[in-house]
């Protein structure tokens, strides 16, 4: 979390008059962001608003605790307008000098269109401000930006260059003018600097630490995660300053104090320029919902007694120990790829929203025709697919009509163009025709508050042009689930680009577990490579329960003198070493470490591979909000020749023949990796005995089935 205590957002207001007392926009609205939350408050005067502000930063500093406040509006103007008003180009000289020029009374009564018209007379020419209303205006002052002339300032700051929404500051009147803004904030800023001294710092001009830290903001940065995240009928301005201070409460302390001191020393900077990434993913952070129980500490235990575990025992008490561990937040519709819902969508309208025609031709009453040869007068215009037509349709009458346009006044039949014979003033084509053909119903596909998809379902694109035709635009999803992975033992080299010795192999495992948590639409974290010490596994396990939902090691899984891992999760975490009745793989750890469930497969890749598509991949569906999954297998003919013992269910490496027979690689040996990338799935036997010819029926499931692509 942020180094910051709290964390203040203001969306300032350069009104004239006291907003109204219901709450409204375009006033000024202050989020505060602590570790309890987020809250909102609305004030109707710039004076009521520093009186909350100064309370706020008073109670933090007797707490001990530091404030970083935040302002829309610019801290600075483009470079050579505070050397030509002050002699200087220190931006806090001219904050001073504009705080000595403004009157801002307590009923937001002020000076601004006469100050800035004597900040004009002191450039050449006319301007740089310009905008006030049609009594304030002067030759020094002018009402249109096109008026100006020869006053040689830049328009915009070099930070605002490129910067959607971004308006010059040097607009003084109508919408968009952060110019009065500036006016009317930085004299009430320079107030703070001259009641706390010291220890106020404003960024980036400032670089020392200090309880309040004063910021530059600009919402529209994020204007599209605002959106998304805005509350049913919640003011615009509202959301920015809740959503905003949840993202900057969010982020990372050293993130948040980097991006406060970046920024040009003249012309100032707007926080989290460049960063929009991390601001998105902080306010969805900020915005999740209740984090879900914990789980049990005895999840994993097995039933004293138990020595070798079925395959399906060991599943079944998987899925009964486990639950959605995953939080709760809203998205937009459209970056919801993947993403799985948390609650049922309904939809919002109809689709089709109204009749309109499946097809390209003529609309017309179907009362008006009959059998044999048809004539329809035409009327002037035509109905297609965003430009209606407007008018009612006579009866006895026809109306060109495009496929996707809304059936007109009078229309609920329409014939194919093709069947139709036209000369612009009349249509012809021979009848009978069905009522309502060539035509779609209102709501034939979904009907408005019918439901669209349930929760738990995973959005693919089809489903992403569902909700938005609904009329969905956010949907409540979880967070992704976040799987750590740790790769163990001395005998293991990291990545291939380093030298390796005899007795050493390159780490397989790692890039194969993450690739799979990441097709599977996880977020993978890599914990690294840890090397058979004691302390130093435990350090990442401990960093992994931090930053990860769950953890999957591989290597140590078995009771060995060298199995540091399972020895480590039976001192210090909460082992159940399940023997599971299956080959490959057999050694299986589930603990939970500080609170994370960590699955400890084997290190042999073949096996390590088999247990995550078996075990892992079911378990971390049901974590992630997804529900329990059972991979899809097929009856096919073998094409190999096996005897199998009974005890153990096997899973073979496996591919379908040209004529949909399965063969099996050629080597059981666990250590041929190259098995892995040959085949395509599995070929499933079971747990007893059974003997396979060529021709004999087998379970094979393709990898697909097991979500792997």
């Amino acid at each position: 979390m942020s180094g910051f205590d709290l964390c203040i957002v203001v969306d300032w207001s350069a009104r004239s008059t006291p907003s109204r007392a219901r709450e409204t926009a375009d006033s000024i609205w202050i989020g505060l962001a602590d570790g309890d939350g987020v809250a909102c408050h609305y004030r109707r005067t710039r004076t009521a608003a520093m009186e909350l502000l100064t309370s706020l930063f008073d109670k933090a500093m007797a707490r001990n605790q530091r404030v970083l406040a935040g302002f829309d509006f610019p801290f600075a103007y483009p470079q050579g307008f505070a050397r030509a008003v002050c002699g200087t180009d220190d931006p806090l000289a001219l904050w001073q000098a504009l705080a000595d020029r403004i009157e801002d009374a307590p009923d937001n009564a002020n000076n601004r269109f006469a100050v800035a018209a004597d900040l004009n007379r002191l450039l050449p020419g006319t301007g740089p401000f310009y905008g006030c209303p049609a009594a304030e205006e002067t030759h020094d002052l002018p009402a249109r930006g096109t008026l100006r002339e020869g006053h040689g300032l830049p328009e915009r700051r070099g930070c605002e260059t490129g910067l959607r929404g971004a308006q010059p500051c040097w607009k003084l009147y109508t919408t968009g003018s952060v110019g009065s803004q500036a006016l009317l904030g930085i004299p009430r800023l320079q107030a703070l600097r001259d009641r706390y001294g010291e220890a106020v710092a404003v960024r980036p001009f400032e670089q020392r630490d200090a309880p309040i830290t004063l910021v530059e903001l600009f919402p529209s940065l994020i204007a599209d995660t605002v959106a998304a995240l805005a509350e049913p009928d919640e003011i615009k301005d509202r959301a920015q300053v809740r959503v905003l201070a949840g993202a900057l409460k969010a982020l990372p302390e050293e993130t948040l104090d980097a991006m406060t001191r970046e920024g040009d020393p003249v012309e100032g900077w707007i926080l989290g320029l460049g960063h929009e990434g991390k601001l998105t993913d902080a306010a969805m952070r900020a915005s999740d919902g209740p984090a879900p129980p914990s789980l049990r500490n005895d999840c994993f235990a097995m039933p004293r007694g138990i020595d070798w575990v079925p395959v399906d025992d060991a599943l079944a008490r998987l899925r009964s120990g486990l639950h959605v561990v995953t939080a709760t937040q809203r998205i937009p519709t459209a970056q919801a790829a993947g993403r799985i819902l948390a609650a049922d969508t309904v939809a919002r309208r109809s689709n089709p929203p109204r009749p309109n025609s499946a097809v390209d031709g003529y609309g017309f009453a179907h009362d008006a025709i009959g059998d044999g040869p048809q004539r329809l007068p035409l009327v002037e215009g035509r109905a297609a697919a965003g430009q209606p037509f407007t008018g009612t349709v006579p009866a006895g009458h026809a109306v060109r009509i495009l496929t996707g346009a809304i059936l007109p006044d009078g229309v609920d039949t329409v014939v194919l163009e093709e069947d139709t014979a036209s000369d612009a003033r009349y249509v012809a084509f021979h009848g009978p025709l069905k009522r309502g053909a060539n035509t779609r119903k209102a709501g034939e596909d979904v009907v408005e508050g019918a439901p669209a998809l349930p929760a738990g379902h995973r959005l693919r694109a089809p489903d992403l042009a569902l909700l938005s035709a609904l009329g969905i635009g956010t949907v409540a999803v979880h967070r992704r689930l976040r799987v750590g992975v740790l790769s163990t033992g001395d005998e293991i080299v990291a990545t291939p680009d380093q030298p390796a010795a005899p007795h050493q192999i390159y780490d397989a495992n790692r890039p194969m577990l993450l690739s799979l948590a990441d097709g599977w639409g996880y977020e993978p974290v890599d914990l690294g490579h840890a090397r058979d010490d004691p302390e130093t596994i435990a350090a990442r396990l401990d960093h992994g329960a931090q930053v990860a939902d769950v953890i999957l090691t591989s290597g140590g899984a078995s009771a060995g003198d060298e199995d540091h891992v399972s020895a480590l999760l039976r001192s210090r975490g909460t082992l159940s070493s399940w023997r599971i009745a299956l080959k490959p793989g057999r050694p299986l750890a589930l603990a939970l470490w500080n609170g994370a469930p960590v699955f400890g497969l084997p290190g042999n890749p073949v096996a390590a591979l088999v247990c995550a598509l078996i075990f892992a991949r079911p378990a971390f569906s049901l974590m992630s909000g997804a529900g329990w999954t059972v991979p899809q297998g097929f009856t096919v003919p073998a094409a190999f020749t096996k005897n199998k013992k009974p005890g153990r269910r096997e899973y073979l490496r496996a591919r379908l023949t040209d004529d949909g027979a399965a063969e099996v690689f050629a080597s059981e040996g666990s250590g041929r990796i190259s098995g892995l990338s040959w085949a395509t799935g599995l070929v499933e036997l079971p747990d007893e005995a059974v003997q396979v010819a060529p021709g004999t029926p087998v379970r094979f499931i393709p990898y697909a089935s097991f979500g792997l692509t």
